[in-house]
C-alpha cells in the first residue's frame, strides 16, 4: 500500500457522514507505518475503543470504512478465535466482531455487515510474519507468502464489496 495523508484518508470514507469523518481521530503514527507491508490501513480510536477504521486501496480507489467493535467479554487464554481476513488465530480478545454500516439506503436503515477481524487490525503484519500473536505459532499452512497475501486481499475486497453493495 502507498503512504496516505490525513486528507486522503478522511476523503475515502464511504459509510459515514462528513461530520463523523471530521470528528475521527487519525492514527498518530501515520509517518511510521510500514506502508510496504500493508494491504490496508487499520486502526482503533484510542479515545473510543469500540470504534475502528479501515482504509483499503482497491483498484486505485481508496475506500474507508468506519467500524464498530463488539464489546463482548474477553475470552480465556485457552479459547482461540480466527480472523476472517488473514486467517490468523488469536487467544483471548485478539479477534472481535466488527460491523460496518452499509452504504446508501441500506445504511440509512441501519443495516450493517459484520466480520471477525484482528482487534488491532494488523492482519497484513501477521500474514507477513512481522507481528506475532499471543497464541504464538499460527496455523501450519502450505501456502506461499504470495498466496497468503492474495487471500487477504480477496477477503478484504469481498468484505468491502458487501458493505458497498
Amino acid at each position: 500500500m502507498r503512504s496516505l495523508t490525513e486528507t486522503e484518508i478522511r476523503a475515502s470514507f464511504v459509510n459515514c457522514s462528513k461530520g463523523e469523518v471530521k470528528r475521527m481521530d487519525m492514527p498518530p503514527d501515520l509517518a511510521e507505518r510500514p506502508w510496504d507491508d500493508l494491504d490496508f490501513l487499520g486502526w482503533r480510536d484510542p479515545g473510543a475503543p469500540e470504534r475502528a477504521c479501515l482504509v483499503a486501496d482497491l483498484d486505485g480507489r481508496l475506500l474507508g470504512l468506519a467500524l464498530r467493535s463488539s464489546s463482548g467479554a474477553a475470552r480465556g487464554f485457552t479459547a482461540r478465535s480466527m480472523c476472517s481476513l488473514c486467517v490468523t488465530t488469536h487467544t483471548g480478545g485478539g479477534v472481535a466482531l466488527m460491523t460496518a454500516r452499509r452504504t446508501g439506503e441500506a445504511g440509512r436503515q441501519n443495516n450493517t455487515v459484520g466480520q471477525y477481524l484482528c482487534t488491532d487490525l494488523a492482519c497484513s503484519l501477521y500474514v507477513r510474519g512481522k507481528k506475532r500473536t499471543a497464541a504464538g505459532r499460527g496455523l501450519d499452512e502450505t501456502l506461499s507468502l504470495d498466496a497468503k497475501i492474495a487471500r487477504i486481499r480477496r477477503n478484504l475486497t469481498a468484505f468491502v464489496g458487501r458493505v458497498t453493495a
